[in-house]
């Protein structure tokens, strides 16, 4: 069955997003605070969840900022009554996102289906509508990557493009649903947008892109930064017009040696499981808002919103576009920073800074040997998707000792981390990081990196 797709609604809310993106900052709060009304009727009067948490209260009288925080494991414990649609049943949610197979397959013949990583240690399921689909799709086409603006005006169906995403594709994630779906839904697509696995040895994944030759790479930095070296290194051929990077953080020395390497500019996006298509960069560099379908503020420890200008702790996301898992006030995690200038680029929409996922890129081998660079996310996919550990951090100690960590204690803790140092050594022996010691630890307090922030894969700096 294919999955939804509303042609209609798409192009409505289409027309309404390219309208929004220049109607001023009034026209902006206007759309949302509609579209907040309209969410949090629908959250009062289709999940259990949401009418116990606003305890009685008119859903047209409640103030955004009163609401509590809610988070994904909390909700995940009551996913039954969280939805709003009774054909969604966690069971059967989960017995769907397990058969590979059913990837961009419709659930229950109306609703797409993905699963988060679980990097916040808690693996999610999150499901989409007709109505919040159209709006990813009209935002994603309208305020795409523009970096080759001139050439996608005068070729608007991309005709000729190659778009190779790279990334994990074992599983119902995000970016690998929505390509899937663009697949099925137009199969003229099916040899010009491909999605190929981060799981292999740098030299395979050389050889499937100098095969493929894309037009544009769609990835996440540490990957971009990987296929950069390999292209100095002359092991890498393929000549991309465009990077795409998300998912991480994109620092400037990164994209600098990315577009050296590549010979190509780099665009940035910032997107969730919890919304596809949260921010895209413009012209100027600068990362856009879709204000106007999602809210996010900017809090700190005690949850109090910061001012425009100040980073919080952390960042709360509502969003407006779905109504058949309401998302109001839920703790995403990134940090996010507001600029309160306007952007030279002439848009309306706000301009952010996000400090999202920083994990370290490993680099295995002994002095005199080649160094192997691994994707701290292909750590992580392969630590939770064929070990089943998602409550873990990985600290390289030297240039062949890794530190396998969890929180949890215990005897289910222990038979956790041998599951994921047998995983991950195979895993790394396959990149070809031989000789790589893999110690665990459990009811191990997380290490933090110079930000701050705690990471998931660390590379530990060395002692003084």
């Amino acid at each position: 069955m294919l999955p939804p797709f509303d042609p209609w609604l798409t192009n409505r809310i289409a027309l309404d997003a390219a309208a929004a993106a220049h109607a001023g900052a009034s026209a902006l709060a206007a759309r949302r605070e509609q579209r907040l009304a309209d969410l949090l009727r629908a959250a009062a009067r289709g999940s259990a969840f949401y009418r116990r948490l606003f305890e009685g209260r008119d859903p047209a009288a409640i103030r955004l900022e009163t609401l509590p925080v809610v988070r994904k494991a909390e909700l995940m414990r009551a996913f039954d009554d969280w939805v709003t649609d009774p054909a969604l049943r966690l069971d059967a949610l989960r017995r769907f996102t397990a058969d590979r197979s059913r990837i961009a397959d419709a659930f229950a013949g109306r609703s797409v289906v993905w699963e988060s990583s679980g990097s916040s240690g808690e693996p999610g399921i999150f499901v989409q509508d007709a109505q919040a689909m159209a709006v990813y799709d009209a935002l994603e086409y309208l305020r795409r990557p523009a970096a080759r603006s001139l050439e996608r005006l005068m070729n608007p169906f991309g005709l000729g493009e190659r778009i190779v995403f790279v990334g994990a594709t074992g599983g119902h994630f995000a970016s690998t649903v929505s390509i899937e779906r663009l697949r099925r839904l137009n199969p003229a697509l099916a040899l010009s947008l491909r999605s190929i696995s981060f799981l292999q040895s740098a030299e395979s994944l050389a050889a499937q892109l100098d095969a493929l030759r894309p037009t544009v790479i769609a990835t996440y930095p540490s990957v971009a930064l990987l296929l950069a070296e390999e292209r100095l290194a002359g092991r890498l051929q393929a000549a991309p017009q465009e990077v795409w990077t998300g998912g991480e953080n994109l620092s400037a020395a990164c994209r600098g040696f990315v577009q050296q390497a590549l010979g190509c500019a780099v665009v940035n996006n910032y997107g969730a499981s919890e919304f596809l298509t949260l921010a895209s960069e413009c012209r100027q560099g600068r990362l856009h808002l879709n204000s106007d379908w999602a809210i996010l503020e900017s809090v700190d420890a005690r949850g109090r919103v910061v001012a425009a200008g100040e980073r919080g702790t952390t960042t709360l996301l509502t969003n407006l576009a779905n109504h058949v898992q309401p998302l109001i006030r839920y703790d995403l995690g990134d940090r996010v920073q507001q600029d309160p200038a306007a952007c030279p680029c002439g848009s309306a929409l706000p301009v952010i800074e996000v400090e999202g996922r920083n994990d370290d890129a490993l680099r295995l081998g002994r002095p005199g040997t080649r160094t192997v660079c691994v994707p701290p996310l292909a750590v992580s996919t392969v630590l939770e998707d064929d070990a089943g550990l998602f409550d873990f951090q990985l600290v390289q100690e030297g240039p062949c000792e890794l530190l396998l960590c969890t929180g949890l204690q215990g005897k289910a803790a222990d038979a956790s981390l041998r599951r994921g140092r047998s995983a991950l050594s195979a895993f790394l022996a396959r990149q070809g990081a031989v000789g790589v010691h893999i110690h665990c630890r459990s009811g191990e307090r997380e290490r933090r990196g110079i930000s701050g922030k705690v990471q998931r894969v660390l590379v530990a700096a060395p002692e003084a």
